[in-house]
């Protein structure tokens, strides 16, 4: 592609922001900031970054949008070419991903050149872990799907006030953010995903983002067999088909007929690619194996709602804390007694428990933590109990 083509592209690219009036809070978190690091927002397909970046595009004069994975030639000497002859000062690099000398490019660019980069990524990046430090030049931010709170402004144009872990401690809920239940059921089955918003049918496109996370994404991040890419489809079909209780592993490698070693490796690189969540243990002698619960809303990829809820409502309640940047543990006893299902490490530790309207306390028995919640569905505010979509209001 040569350099007509590529303006051609961010001409168009300026052009498709205006479509988009709404803006996500991180887009004026990335715009406000005035920090010399280049800034990179990781998050899964179909989130938002790419808009993101449009927006910020069409907001700055001197800048230019390009999608890596339609670059052909070197990046820097692209970047360099623009900066030196029209003076563009901000670079909007989509799917970084797809570049294969990313991160070498990227030190180059900050030490070579006065610019700015802001880049995206559809797999959680590990370049603090590479060889090229870039730790002090690159501040990364990650991008979930829409909150429940987002999810009605965003659709709906309801504004809905923002809680905090107190207001669910205490139980003092203002009362107009009752009506946001009523669009749970919506939101967990797809409407998070903010091209839902244009989408009647999310789950058909989230099928073909699997698909490309799978036969794409990931290869770019790891060296991989062939066959490798269908085992790795069907260990996400078997946690997909489970319930939520068990998947770890040992279990994953029993199913899948692969070696612990690959059901890890395996895990890893779809958690990277924002497919899956693990939730490692709490507590004292037990087995280091997390839990792994899935992304919203991929289950229904392999269950009917009613089938699935069960382990929807605890991929909810994982990603809902993960995006607030909560560090989540599940519980798990010496004997294999009953206990909470997560543990919340915060200024107060808070245990949960997570489930349907039937859910009792039973599992508390014992337990000393000072704080204890059950998460279940519908409106009840009394005792221990909370409704689950009130998660979804949480501002940190």
């Amino acid at each position: 592609m040569n350099i007509n083509q590529l303006l051609e592209f961010d001409r168009l690219a300026k052009e498709d922001g205006r479509k988009y009036d709404k803006r996500r809070g991180l887009y004026d978190d990335i715009a406000q900031d005035a920090g010399a690091h280049f800034i990179g927002i990781v998050g899964p397909r179909g989130a938002g970054k790419t808009i993101i970046l449009k927006q910020l595009a069409l907001a700055n004069e001197a800048s230019f949008y390009v999608s890596l994975d339609a670059l052909e030639g070197d990046l820097f000497d692209l970047v360099k070419i623009l900066h030196e002859t029209m003076r563009i000062k901000l670079f909007l690099l989509d799917e970084v991903h797809a570049y294969s000398h990313f991160e070498a490019d990227l030190k180059k660019l900050y030490d070579v050149l006065e610019i700015r980069v802001i880049f995206t990524s559809s797999t959680a990046l590990g370049m603090y872990e590479s060889g090229y430090d870039l730790s002090r030049r690159v501040l990364l931010k990650t991008l979930y799907p829409f909150s429940l709170r987002e999810y009605a402004k965003f659709k709906y144009g309801q504004e809905f006030t923002a809680l905090t872990f107190q207001n669910l401690v205490e139980g003092k809920i203002p009362a107009d953010v009752f009506k946001a239940g009523e669009h749970f059921l919506a939101y967990i089955q797809g409407g998070l995903m903010p091209f839902a918003l244009r989408e009647p049918q999310p789950l058909m496109l989230l099928e073909n983002i699997l698909k490309t996370i799978i036969g794409k994404d990931i290869p770019n991040i790891a060296k991989l067999l062939t066959g490798e890419l269908e085992k790795i489809e069907q260990v996400v079909r078997f946690i997909g088909r489970s319930g939520i209780d068990g998947i770890n592993y040992s279990s994953v490698s029993r199913n899948a007929h692969i070696t612990k070693y690959k059901a890890e490796q395996y895990i890893t690189l779809l958690e990277r690619a924002f497919v899956l969540h693990r939730v490692f243990p709490m507590g004292s002698n037990v087995m280091k194996e997390p839990k792994v619960v899935m992304a919203l809303p991929y289950r229904l990829l392999y269950k009917p709602l009613n089938e699935a809820i069960g382990g929807l409502r605890e991929d909810f309640f994982v990603e809902v804390f993960r995006a607030l940047g909560k560090e989540v543990f599940y519980l798990k006893s010496n004997r294999g007694e009953k206990t909470p299902d997560y543990f919340i490490r915060d200024t107060q530790d808070i245990v949960f428990e997570v489930g349907g309207k039937g859910k009792g306390r039973s599992q508390f028995k014992g337990m000393d933590f000072k704080t204890k919640i059950i998460l279940a569905d519908g409106y009840d505010v009394a005792g221990l109990r909370r409704p689950l979509f009130l998660a979804g209001l949480l501002n940190g």
